[in-house]
Parts: C-alpha cells; sequence; structure tokens
C-alpha cells in the first residue's frame, strides 16, 4: 500500500510537540509492516539545521488561491527505512525562524502557507508520478488536502482515486481565518456554508477537512468520544457526530528506538524490568544534575508545556500544599504561560530541596526525568491521547493521570484488585482539581514505600506494549476502510 503521510512537523526534522513524534515514527512502523510510506512536509530553517541529506528534485508552479508560487521539493530519507521524505518550500513561506510563529504569536499569513503545504503535497505526487493509495492528512495544518482532492482533483488521472485518512491530534486547534481567506484558499465561494467551510462567519480548516475526508480518527477511543460533546468538541462536536460513523480512535505509539531504558544514550545506566537496579542509577544522577539533595524519597517528574491543558496550575498548587509536610522531591521540565511558569518558580523558591522547575526544552532532560523520576504526573484537564504517560510506563516511572482522553486508555488505577491481578499500571484521578491530585499522589507515595508492591507495579508498566507496531497495523485497518469509503463516494 503506498501511504502519503503529510504534516506540518516530524521528527526528527522539526518539531514542537507530540504531532512530530507520531509523524516521524508511524512512516518507520508502516515501513516495517511492508507498506510505502511517503512523508511530506515544509522544508523550514529547522529541518536544514537537523543535518538531513536533501537532494533538490523538482521546482514547479504551484496555484494557490489567486497566486501562483514558485515551488521548490526536496528529497531526504526517513530514518531507519529506505523510504523517502520530501521537503516543499515555496517563496520562502517557510524559510523562517519558527514554524508557526516567532514569540508565541502565529505568523499572519500562515492560511495561505499550509494552504500551499496542501496544494503543494498533492502537486509534488503528480510531478512524480506516485499516486498514493490514500493521503493520511495531519490536524488543519493539512486539512486542505481532502477537499482539494475532492473538488479540484476529482478526475485526476494520478490522485484522483486516492482515499483520505484525517487524524485530529488536538481538537482545540482549528485553523480559522477570516471569511476572505476563501479566496487564499482557492475554493470555490459555494463552499463557504455551515455544512463544510463556514464557522460563525470565518472559514474552518479543520471543519473542511472533517466534512471531505474518507475517514477521520483521533488518538484515543475515549477522545474519540469526548469530542463529540459540547464540552470537547470546540464547536465541532456536531459536524463530528455527524460522521461518527466513520470516526475512530487510535492510541499513539511510541518510538522504542528513541525511547527504551535499555538502550538510552541520554540516561546514566541502561535498565529493564527484569533488572531494575539502572534506575536507582539514573535517579541520583537526575538529582545531581538538577541540584536536588541525594535522598531516599520518592522523586516525581513533570515534562510538559505550561498549558491550562495540562493542568500545570493543579500540580503547582497541589505542590505547594504537599512539600511542607511530605517526605518528596520534584522536577518539573517545560516552557509555555508565564504566569504558570512564575507560580512554579515561586514555589520552587520556596522549597528549593524539593521542587527544582527548569524552563524550556532540552531533550536529554527529558529523557533523565522519565528515566530517573519514580512517577511522572500528567494532570491534564483534557488530553488527546499523551506520550509522557506511555514513556514513564516503559521507563518504570509511575503516571499518575486524571482519567480524561488517550489517560483513561493507557493508565490502570492501582488498587488491591488490580494489583493483585497484575494489571495495575498507576494512580488514576478523576477531577481537574489540586485536591484529587493531592489524594492520587499520597496513594502512589504511600505504595512506593512498599517495596515489594511497588515494584510489581513498576513491571506491570514496563510489560505492556505501548510499541508504535501495533498502533501502524490498527492505521492500516483504517487506511483500507478509507479507501473502501472513496469508491463509494
Amino acid at each position: 500500500m503506498k501511504i502519503a503521510i503529510v504534516a506540518s512537523e516530524a521528527a526528527p526534522f522539526a518539531k514542537t510537540g507530540g504531532l512530530a513524534d507520531v509523524a516521524g515514527a508511524l512512516p518507520k512502523a508502516l515501513f516495517r509492516l511492508g507498506h510505502e510510506p511517503f512523508l511530506v512536509m515544509p522544508l523550514y530553517q529547522q529541518v536544514r539545521a537537523s543535518g538531513a541529506q536533501l537532494v533538490e528534485r523538482a521546482r514547479f508552479p504551484l496555484p494557490v488561491g489567486r497566486r501562483t508560487l514558485s515551488a521548490l521539493l526536496s528529497e531526504g530519507e526517513i530514518p531507519g527505512t529506505s523510504a523517502p521524505a520530501y521537503f516543499l518550500d515555496a517563496d520562502g513561506f517557510f524559510d523562517r525562524p519558527g514554524l508557526y510563529g516567532e514569540g508565541h504569536c502565529d505568523y499572519p499569513d500562515n492560511c495561505e502557507r499550509f494552504a500551499m503545504l496542501s496544494r503543494g503535497a498533492i502537486e509534488a505526487f503528480r510531478i512524480l508520478g506516485i499516486s498514493p493509495d490514500v493521503f493520511h492528512v495531519h490536524d488543519w495544518q493539512t486539512a486542505l488536502i481532502p477537499p482539494y482532492l475532492r473538488l479540484l482533483y476529482d478526475q485526476d488521472p494520478c490522485v484522483g482515486r486516492s482515499a483520505t485518512l484525517l487524524t485530529i491530534h488536538n481538537i482545540a486547534h482549528q485553523g480559522v481565518f477570516w471569511h476572505w481567506d476563501m479566496e487564499t484558499i482557492g475554493i470555490p465561494w459555494e463552499h463557504f456554508n455551515w455544512k463544510e467551510f463556514e464557522f460563525w462567519g470565518k472559514i474552518n480548516l479543520l471543519k473542511g477537512g472533517i466534512v471531505y475526508a474518507d475517514v477521520v480518527n483521533t488518538v484515543s477511543p475515549t477522545y474519540a468520544r469526548e469530542i463529540q460533546t459540547e464540552a470537547h468538541g470546540h464547536g465541532l462536536d456536531g459536524v463530528l457526530r455527524e460522521r461518527r460513523d466513520s470516526l475512530h480512535g487510535v492510541v499513539n505509539g511510541i518510538d522504542d528506538a528513541v525511547w527504551n531504558p535499555a538502550a538510552d544514550p541520554y540516561i546514566k545506566r541502561p535498565y529493564g524490568p527484569e533488572d531494575l537496579s539502572g534506575k536507582a542509577a539514573c535517579k541520583r544522577a537526575l538529582q545531581r544534575s538538577v541540584g536536588l539533595r541525594l535522598r531516599k524519597v520518592p522523586l516525581a517528574g513533570i515534562v510538559s508545556r505550561f498549558a491550562e491543558q495540562k493542568g500545570l496550575d493543579i500540580a503547582c498548587e497541589a505542590l505547594k500544599r504537599m512539600l511542607p509536610d511530605t517526605q518528596m522531591q520534584c522536577v518539573i521540565l517545560g516552557d509555555g504561560d508565564y504566569t504558570v511558569k512564575e507560580d512554579l518558580e515561586a514555589v520552587a523558591a520556596q522549597y528549593p530541596e524539593s521542587l527544582k522547575v527548569v524552563s524550556g526544552y532540552d531533550e536529554a532532560l527529558a529523557h533523565r526525568i522519565i528515566a530517573g523520576a519514580d512517577m511522572i504526573l500528567v494532570p491534564s484537564r483534557f488530553e488527546p491521547c499523551g506520550l509522557t504517560q506511555l514513556y514513564g510506563l516503559k521507563y518504570g516511572s509511575v503516571p499518575v493521570v486524571r482519567r480524561t482522553g488517550g489517560l483513561n486508555d493507557t493508565v490502570c488505577d492501582c488498587t488491591p484488585e488490580t494489583l493483585e491481578a497484575g494489571t495495575a499500571t498507576g494512580f488514576v484521578f478523576d477531577d481537574p482539581t489540586p485536591e484529587a491530585l493531592m489524594e492520587a499522589l499520597r496513594r502512589a507515595i504511600a505504595l512506593w514505600h512498599d517495596k515489594t508492591a511497588w515494584t510489581r507495579l513498576v513491571r506491570n508498566g514496563m510489560r505492556q506494549d505501548w510499541s508504535w507496531q501495533a498502533s501502524a497495523a490498527r492505521y492500516v485497518q483504517l487506511y483500507g476502510e478509507a479507501m473502501r469509503r472513496r469508491k463509494t463516494r
């Protein structure tokens, strides 16, 4: 099966978040299953800085709305495969310091930039003479591909019969622009209506993709149900309910070539579920590296964006209340909301021997926190899938998570019954409040002091299979469904 994976970012070429991990790992898993993946993404400055070896494949005129741009197509290779990765730019749209913006501000021409990516990806395959069986597109930045294929390329001999699968990684981000950008994207005005692109007087690119994609999925079964509700659908719940027969949830996998405690170059010592001795060395190394005193107390870790979605304000208040009288330590790595950052740093200044906050993103430190922590906190208000808890499970760092989205689908709450049955993998709480998180943390800390029970829980989590192979196999099924639906649409 020929699968065109089009995304706005993909590791290791360019990354701002979890989408890049998915778009980078899924093609490798599909390749190992015997399929032909093709990755298409923008040619950012970050791609050039990554050291990727690129060769120019084509220069071609690219119509986007009323303009014709000068497009450049370069080719590299998806790491660990012989499959191609293609990189697009046109008139310098992506030759910028940021992927989506700078200084917490979006680029004002993002609508045109990502319309160019969507249209350019289709044109690239026509120029290369490749007919994908499926275009697998991700989030609003590539959501124009399904409507473009249906409305502009339906009779094209190369791509006209290609099916489409749209993956929604976070429904909160939809690509909403003013209505005059219908001219920018080049979709006829007759499609600016409440059933297709119109959204409260503006255009919504993700909505158009949902309407026109053959199959839609999101990144966990629970989140697929949640986004069909008014509380979690961010205004698109009605559109998603219309597509419920072709809406699925597939939990993301983790790339075990990158996240594997038995072979992680960033951590102090390798370890695995049968020999956990290296984990204690990783904990001591983490304590030293961030300036925490070497103490035999539970060590919690957080690796997260500082955002309301991620519940860092909940964690901040919980730690503020617990640290004065609880024997524990915590290391936090992240960046984002300045107010949350200030609040966390204020608590850290008050309890310097118990809490360390590191601003920014450091890939090596992220690995060391995941490996060295006894538990990983993920108190999200909503979480489509979440990767941090999966990394925690893989590394024997017990997740403490809120029951929402993919967190609900991947972590089984530890009770005496589930621990005895061997199904417990972490601690789960329901309400997005400091009190609920504190109660879950206290349960986790109490079990930590029972070394036999704690080791059993750690090993339960480490033996879970959250590799991409299982997720990729499920995506192959969805590609087949998309192809069947395309034949009848």
